[in-house]
């Protein structure tokens, strides 16, 4: 916006006083401001708005003048209400300077000019981010591998000094400055995103936190059909601001970017395409029976291709199973798991939950999916090297995955993950893909919308927990633990907890009392409070283990 549109606007009450020559100047911003030295809050551009209250002799116009011309604003604009006519003075440095001077019509407010200023620039600002943004969609279609999504924040930042932040759907960052969005804030944003999506509501959303707003535009998965279900897999844009209050166009230009986002999250799958073709073709044999020779040539073939560069010769194993169930509506007919195929899902659920959301092609993990599961193959370098990459723990991959992930499936969903120990051979890996897959399904059989369960579980009696029918798991744990569970509703007495803590102790009176800080008299007491509901006795084995079962089971 230039100077001469501001004078032709009658609205605002504007009078020149000096200054004609320069009014074809840019104007970028409004300040007001009757500070005597404003210079720390200038950046050049702004028309300066002033009451006069600085003006006490005539050599304060001649200081005032000269810190503006020296920060470069645009022009001056004082208003007579407060300290009477305009001082000669002040016209005459303004003269000196260069500095074009208005005169503010006492029946038109600062806040008038101000509203009308930042109005017309934020306009013009975003009609350059736009073309900016356009240029960058022509060069992405275009092939150019320039761009991606920390050039588009910075253009926002830049631009509309919105601060901005892209986020897969776990809460890890894909593009912006940690430091300035915490780990935990990310989960709460992600969370947040996956409700409200998977709940079917368009985007964006607005989100107070922590004394901030932010609103989270969905970046769509351009590989999976746009459903609920595959909301889950969006990515999604944080900007710190409300866009509840802004105008169709800026939000159109958010929308915009986000497609732009999802375009390079589109190509940066596609350089993923050649791993996920090699765990296909593992999968393939592994399902067809192949013989170990096939195995063992395919696995020469697939290792350099994820870890390059390796010169460590075959690596280790692991193998990681997902998959996504739909619980069928109340009062269908078909009732249980709904059938629809949740394959693809799985599989960009599993490489967003493996794989560094910040790398593209490099990533040593390898994805497949049937119908219903996704398989991912992840070499593991052998200890020593200088590339080596500790292996999957199924404890820190829950913690990882649980909390935004969970809230997305919360109405009727769940993800299940197995994860295999680390092996070396080819006849290993067949055993490995069995593992995971039945590690998945002792996840599956526990409470809770995403579960995670470990190699390390299989070795003991959880293994036969899976097999046991819902029915049976059911009635054997309520007649165990309800009766503990109401008298805590009732008295707050935490029977179910002491129950825990004494057979993770062995039942050793020290260690459980230390544990819980109790008295062990107090332990005592609650022991027997245990007994006496249950009709059973802590000291014989057979009805610890059934306690410890049914604690496993709820």
């Amino acid at each position: 916006m230039r100077l001469r549109a501001l004078l032709e606007n009658h609205t605002l009450g504007l009078r020149l006083l000096g200054g004609e020559a320069e009014l074809d100047r840019a104007v970028r911003g409004v300040m007001t401001t009757d500070l005597r030295d404003p210079s720390r809050y200038l950046s050049g551009g702004e028309l300066v708005l002033t009451g006069l209250v600085w003006h006490r002799e005539p050599a304060d116009s001649e200081r005032f003048v000269r810190i503006l011309a020296r920060a470069g604003v645009a022009a001056l604009a004082a208003g007579e209400a407060e300290r009477g006519p305009i001082p000669a003075d002040l016209v005459a440095a303004c003269a000196r300077h260069r500095l074009p001077l208005f005169l503010v019509d006492e029946k038109v407010a600062f806040a008038t000019i101000t509203e009308h200023v930042v109005r017309r620039v934020s306009a013009e600002r975003a009609g350059d981010l736009a073309a900016v943004v356009d240029r960058h969609r022509r060069l992405m279609t275009g092939g150019s591998a320039e761009g991606g999504p920390e050039v588009l924040l910075d253009l926002l930042g830049s631009d509309l000094d919105l601060r901005g932040w892209v986020l897969s759907p776990t809460g890890r960052l894909i593009a912006g400055g940690p430091s300035e969005l915490p780990e935990a804030t990310r989960a709460v944003l992600a969370g947040e995103h996956l409700a409200r999506a998977s709940g079917g509501r368009p985007g964006p959303y607005r989100l107070p936190l922590a004394e901030r707003t932010y609103s989270l535009f969905p970046v769509h998965d351009v590989r999976l059909a746009e459903t609920r279900e595959s909301a889950l897999a969006d990515w999604l844009l944080v900007v710190e601001a409300d866009a509840t209050e802004w105008p169709a166009e800026r939000l159109d230009l958010l929308r915009g970017i986000t497609q732009l986002i999802a375009a390079g999250r589109d190509r940066r799958d596609a350089a993923r395409a050649v791993r996920r073709q090699l765990a296909a073709e593992i999968l393939e044999l592994l399902q067809g029976r192949a013989s170990p020779a096939e195995l063992a040539a395919r696995l020469r073939v697939t290792a350099p291709v994820l870890l390059p560069g390796s010169d460590q010769g075959s690596p280790h194993w692991q193998v990681v199973v997902a998959r996504v169930e739909w619980q069928a509506a109340e009062g269908s007919e078909a009732g249980g798991s709904s059938p629809q195929p949740t394959g693809g899902l799985s599989q960009a659920l599993l490489e967003e939950i493996l794989i560094d959301p910040r790398t593209t092609s490099g990533a040593p993990v390898a994805v497949a999916h049937t119908d219903t599961e996704a398989v991912a193959f992840v070499p593991l370098p052998e200890t020593g090297g200088t590339e080596e990459r500790p292996a999957i723990r199924s404890d820190s991959l829950a913690r990882t995955v649980g909390g935004p992930l969970a809230r997305g499936l919360a109405s009727d969903g769940r993800l299940s993950i197995g994860v295999s120990a680390a092996v070396h051979s080819s006849e290993g890996i067949r055993g490995a893909l069995e593992e995971a897959r039945h590690a998945r399904r002792v996840a599956a059989a526990r409470a809770g919308r995403v579960c995670v369960a470990g190699h390390e579980e299989l070795a003991s009696h959880v293994l036969l927990l899976p097999f046991v029918p819902d029915d049976v798991r059911r009635a054997f744990t309520a007649r165990l633990l309800d009766p503990l569970r109401e008298y805590d509703r009732r008295h707050r007495a935490e029977l179910v907890s002491t129950l825990e803590a004494f057979l993770e102790c062995d039942g050793s009176w020290t260690r459980c009392s230390s544990r819980l800080h109790l008295h062990v008299n107090t332990l005592r007491y609650r022991v027997g409070r245990i007994e006496q509901l249950t009709g059973r006795d802590l000291s014989r084995l057979e009805d610890k283990l059934d306690f410890f079962l049914a604690l496993r089971m709820s």
